[in-house]
C-alpha cells in the first residue's frame, strides 16, 4: 500500500506495511488440522494403554501383595496354598537365565562382529542379514517346538546321532531360550557396533594395529553400552518366557533344589501358570504374589540396562 504526497510540486510516495495473516488456508489448513488430531490420537492411546497396565498392576498388588513374605520365597511348592511358596521355581529360573546368557551372549556378540568388521560385503550377507531379523519376530512357541525336537529328543542325521537326547531338563531349557533370543541379541549388537564412530576404526588402522586389535582395542569397548542394554533386554523378554518351557517339557511343581544342568526344572512363569489354573482362590492369591515377583525382577533387569548405558555414556 501506498500514498502520494504533493509538496512544492513534487510527488511523493510513502509506502505503507501490508498486513500479512500467518493463518494457514486451503489444502494448508487441513494438513494442520489432520497433524494437530493424530497428536492427541496418539496421546490418547498411549494414555489408554498406560491406564489398563496401571490398573491390572494395582489389581495384581491389591491381590497379592498380602502374601509376599520371606516364606513364600523360600519354601517349595504345595497342594496347600497356605504353604506355598516360589523357592524351587527362582533356582530353577537362575539357572537356566544363567546358562541361556553363557550361551547365547558369546555366539551373539562375536556373530555382530563378524558380520559388521569381517564379512565380505555382498548378497549373501544382505540375506543373512534378512532371515535374522525375520527369527526375531518367530513366536516363542515355534522355538519350544524346535527345542522339543533338537534338544529334549536329540537330532540324529544319516543314522548318526548329532545331538543327544536331553529330556525336559535345564541345558534343554536353556539351549531353548538361547534360540530364542539370539536374533534379536545379534540385531542388536550389530547396530551398537554401526554407532561406534568410524574414526576410531580408521585412526587405529593408519597406525598399525591389525583389524582384530581395532575391533578389541576400540569397537567393541565402544560398543558395549549399546550391547549390554540389547541383551538385558533380550533376557528379561526370556526370563518371563512360558509357552516354549511348557513346549518342552517343564515341570510346574518340583520340590527339590536343583544341583546339575541335567535335572528336571520350573521356573517362575511356569509355576504362576500352574496356580491360575487351580480353582481354589489362594492359588491365585499366589499367583499375584508371584506375579509381583517376576515385575519386580524384570524391572530390575531393565534398571540395570540403563545404569549400564549411562554409566558407559559418559566415559
Amino acid at each position: 500500500m501506498f500514498a502520494l504526497f504533493f509538496e512544492f510540486g513534487c510527488v511523493y510516495t510513502v509506502d505503507f506495511p501490508v498486513e500479512i495473516s500467518l493463518r494457514a488456508e486451503g489444502p494448508v489448513a487441513r494438513r494442520q488440522m489432520l497433524s494437530r488430531a493424530s497428536r492427541y490420537v496418539l496421546l490418547g492411546a498411549t494414555l489408554i494403554g498406560v491406564g489398563v497396565l496401571a490398573f491390572l498392576t494395582y489389581d495384581v498388588v491389591r491381590t497379592g501383595g498380602g502374601r509376599l513374605d520371606w516364606d513364600f520365597l523360600t519354601t517349595y511348592p504345595s497342594r496347600r496354598a497356605a504353604d506355598a511358596g516360589l523357592r524351587s521355581s527362582i533356582l530353577g529360573t537362575a539357572w537356566v537365565m544363567a546358562l541361556t546368557v553363557s550361551i547365547a551372549i558369546p555366539v551373539a556378540v562375536g556373530t555382530a562382529i563378524f558380520m559388521e568388521e569381517f564379512a565380505p560385503k555382498g548378497k549373501a550377507l544382505s540375506v543373512i542379514r534378512l532371515n535374522i531379523a525375520n527369527l526375531a519376530g518367530v513366536p516363542s512357541i515355534i522355538y519350544g517346538i524346535l527345542g522339543l525336537a533338537v534338544f529334549v529328543r536329540g537330532f540324529e542325521l544319516g543314522g548318526i546321532q548329532l545331538i543327544p537326547a536331553l529330556g525336559p531338563s535345564i541345558i534343554a531349557g536353556a539351549l531353548t531360550l538361547a534360540l530364542m533370543i539370539l536374533p534379536m541379541t545379534v540385531i542388536a549388537s550389530v547396530e551398537a557396533i554401526r554407532q561406534v564412530p568410524p574414526s576410531l576404526r580408521d585412526g587405529s588402522l593408519a597406525l598399525g594395529a591389525s583389524r582384530w586389535q581395532t575391533v578389541w582395542h576400540h569397537t567393541l569397548p565402544g560398543a558395549v553400552p549399546g550391547i549390554m542394554t540389547g541383551t538385558i533386554l533380550a533376557v528379561a523378554r526370556a526370563a518371563g518366557e512360558t509357552a516354549a518351557l511348557i513346549v518342552i517339557g517343564a515341570f510346574a511343581f518340583i520340590a527339590f533344589d536343583n544341583s546339575s544342568i541335567n535335572d528336571s526344572f520350573t521356573v517362575v512363569p511356569i509355576q504362576i501358570y500352574n496356580w491360575t489354573t487351580l480353582p481354589q482362590e489362594a492359588f491365585r492369591v499366589n499367583a499375584s504374589a508371584g506375579i509381583i515377583v517376576l515385575m519386580v525382577a524384570v524391572l530390575s533387569l531393565n534398571l540395570i540396562a540403563v545404569l549400564i548405558r549411562e554409566r558407559f555414556s559418559r566415559k
